[in-house]
């Protein structure tokens, strides 16, 4: 927006602010009489800025750290921004990054609903917090009341993953070595944190419903049955699993239709918790989970395959390795069950370098539509036989795991 300035607008006190303008006070010094100079500009509060930049009134109850605040007093979600650290935070990388740096610094404070559960708190922000782009007076204005050593980004919180440049350190992205370190730091956390969250099954993907009043287990178990009757599986058959997690698919396909089943996953914690748990059930002679990248995978031949949440870890421009390593591991005539989280649209960049998912929740992931995976299985050699989206079992998934979060919520904090 571009606010222009008169020097004495016609019907307006020169102390009433232009739309668009920062609030601001003109002051003079006790005994001053007006014809020393310019008066001195009192500094906007932090709450005034937030009602200014802000598109629309602000809907959650702010207060900040300099006394101010704005917002109705009865909403239910109340934000508190506590430290100069979290402005820098919010002012170096404005958006998701920048709001949860705050967050996970303890910088930002949240009232109004459990921190194992904030899906009210983002959609408040997302419908009420519509911040525009300051005009270069406006941005003056605001660097004079917050001062600019505030635009100086402070060291992100420990628990961020470190940026493309020092991650290099461990390979090219998709490398072998980086593959693992992104997979660690994201899965080898505690198994019994997964355990508290993911409940019995310890599947970390979307779950299928067969109807509304069942369990997530159930819901869980009904998704493995899915996969397994859509790979048309049998006893006898020869199932690789690639991305298995903690083998839950594996032990599945074995215990219910008979089928010999490799897993492999990058996680370490993974495959000792899927092993152990085949042992358990007596499946060993026919199910195993290895600590093994799925490209270093030495046998061949195999009548099917499942990938569940590996995809989000491939690459895009890997895609037609990919998939043509995986049709060569196939026998001629074999099926490939690839699933996934995809974008609603193909356009959207499949990465973005500073976004909250790529520093907090998956590392170097790459999410695309299901348009741009169609077109690189078919061109692999692949025919698509059939494609299901799941969107609304997913976000009944994430419920449910929310639900355990704050249910377990003390006893995972511990773990982590």
């Amino acid at each position: 927006m571009t606010t222009s300035f008169d020097s004495n607008p016609k019907g307006r006190d020169h102390t009433d602010p232009l739309p668009g303008d920062l609030p601001v006070t003109d002051t003079a010094p006790d005994g001053a009489t007006g014809t020393e100079g310019p008066a001195p500009t009192r500094r906007a509060t932090l709450a005034e800025l937030l009602d200014t930049l802000n598109e629309r009134p602000v809907p959650f109850r702010f207060s900040a750290y300099d006394g101010s605040r704005t917002g109705p007093d009865d909403a239910p979600i109340g934000l508190h921004l506590a430290t100069t650290r979290g402005l820098s935070y919010l002012l170096t990388a404005p958006g998701s990054l920048g709001l949860s740096r705050a967050y996970v610094a303890g910088d930002l404070e949240v009232t109004g609903v459990h921190p194992g559960d904030p899906y009210d708190l983002l959609v408040t922000l997302a419908d009420g917090l519509s911040l525009r782009r300051p005009d270069p007076s406006t941005l003056a204005r605001l660097a004079r009341s917050v001062g600019v050593t505030r635009f100086l980004p402070p060291e992100p919180p420990a628990q961020e993953a470190v940026p493309d440049w020092r991650r290099a350190l461990h390979g090219l992205r998709h490398s072998r070595s980086r593959d693992a370190s992104a997979i660690q730091h994201h899965y080898d956390v505690s198994n019994r944190f997964y355990e508290l969250v993911l409940g019995e099954s310890m599947a970390y993907t979307c779950a299928c419903y067969p109807d509304q009043g069942a369990t997530l287990e159930e819901a869980q178990e009904h998704k493995h049955d899915l996969v397994a009757r859509k790979l048309g599986l049998r006893p006898g058959l020869r199932l690789l699993d690639i991305g298995c997690g903690w083998g839950g698919m594996v032990r599945h396909a074995a215990r219910e239709y008979g089928v010999r089943a490799l897993g492999v996953t990058l996680s370490r914690q993974q495959a000792e918790w899927a092993q152990q748990a085949i042992d358990r059930e007596g499946l060993a002679d026919r199910a195993e989970v290895r600590h093994l990248d799925y490209r270093a995978v030495p046998e061949g031949d195999f009548d099917v395959i499942s990938s569940i949440g590996l995809t989000e870890h491939i690459g895009v421009r890997n895609y037609p390795a990919y998939f043509g390593f995986l049709r060569d591991k196939l026998r001629p005539g074999g099926r490939l069950l690839n699933h996934c989280i995809t974008r609603p649209d193909n356009r959207h960049p499949a990465r973005v370098r500073r976004g909250f998912i790529d520093r907090y929740v998956f590392p170097d992931g790459e999410i695309t539509g299901s348009g741009r995976i169609i077109s690189a299985m078919q061109n692999a050699g692949f025919e698509v036989r059939h494609t299901e989206n799941l969107r609304e079992h997913y976000a009944r998934t994430l419920m449910e795991w929310c639900a355990n979060l704050v249910a377990a919520w003390d006893d995972c904090v511990t773990e982590v």
